[in-house]
């Protein structure tokens, strides 16, 4: 109603001009009757009055559209007024939402393209570096321990791409179950265990064997492996622990990474969840992408887990997993 009357105010103080207007030239022309005057002048105000309510009557739908908001492009398209002016707004819309769902359509064709494409590139990139994995597992020489070193940040590289490539279709790709916190948590130090040998930093692992959480075991070791080769990175060269450990809170489980090495600045905390953000550590430390932390928030976030960090410039990180159910 409120939209209504804002639209047609102008036109009811137009009007009134216009029958003061042609009430003054008879006025002028010697006409002088006021009582038939003003029932001119109430009889053209009343004709005005039906035209508006026969107007509001039969565009009521349409304004009622114009005034609240829909939950849904569907809800908008699908109601037909008889009137020229709402048919017409109702075909158009009907005509644009069609020619979104076609976009719409052809960008997730062309998404669905692309992780595919991605999904089979990084595995075919992991046969060549399987290969180097082995021609340089036993060797000491120099050149090929570098290899080596080079093909592990590559294959944390290409497992970085695989997991982002998911994120998008996350929905499809978890399974909740019981997972064994102490194992999951071995694994993912398994799978450092050259980087820590290189980086000379130790692992240690106080968790207890019986204890269990619910969650998805790709993704949770995905965001091990991720927040220890960021404990291992800031950490490199200090010959200090990296320790992880899990208590219980009530029904909760809480699983702590700490690593004793470079830390993280103040000023930087607030931001590193940011996609792309290095902060400081990212001109001290030429690897950092800025992504491995936003990407733990997005799947920890998904996972209905809960995930806190503090940090001390100089000191180490800390980092709290925390799962709302302790089985």
């Amino acid at each position: 109603m409120r939209l209504f009357v804002r639209e047609h105010l102008s036109l009811l103080i137009f009007t009134l001009f216009e029958l003061l207007a042609v009430l003054m030239v008879f006025w002028f022309d010697g006409y002088n009757h006021p009582l038939t005057a003003i029932y001119a002048l109430l009889l053209g105000l009343f004709i005005f009055a039906g035209y508006l309510v026969f107007r509001y009557f039969t565009h009521r739908g349409f304004y009622e559209r114009l005034s609240h908001p829909v939950d849904s492009l569907a809800e908008s398209v699908h109601r037909h007024e008889s009137s020229p002016l709402p048919s017409a707004l109702s075909e158009l819309m009907e005509t644009q939402y069609r020619q979104y769902q076609n976009m719409l359509q052809n960008w997730e064709r062309k998404n669905e393209d692309y992780l595919t494409f991605m999904n089979q590139w990084v595995h075919q990139m992991k046969t060549p570096l399987s290969v180097i994995e082995m021609v340089t597992q036993d060797e000491e020489d120099e050149r090929m321990i570098s290899i080596s070193e080079e093909s592990d940040r590559l294959r944390r590289g290409l497992e970085m791409v695989l997991y982002v490539a998911r994120l998008d279709t996350f929905e499809q790709d978890f399974s909740v179950e019981d997972v064994n916190l102490q194992q999951i948590t071995s694994e993912a130090v398994h799978e450092h265990k050259r980087y820590f040998i290189r980086s000379h930093v130790y692992p240690e692992v106080l968790i207890d064997e019986s204890m269990s959480v619910r969650t998805d075991a790709k993704w949770m070791r995905f965001i091990l492996e991720q927040l220890l080769s960021n404990a291992i990175k800031y950490s490199a060269g200090s010959g200090q622990k990296v320790t992880l450990s899990a208590k219980t809170d009530g029904r909760a489980v809480i699983l702590e990474i700490q690593d004793r090495g470079a830390g993280i600045p103040k000023a930087d905390l607030p931001r590193v969840f940011r996609p792309f953000y290095t902060g400081e550590n990212g001109r001290r430390f030429k690897e950092s992408t800025g992504m491995g932390l936003y990407l733990v928030k997005e799947v920890i976030g998904r996972l209905n887990h809960q995930i806190e960090l503090e940090s001390t410039e100089g000191q180490g990180t800390r980092v709290r997993i925390r799962f709302p159910y302790a089985l």
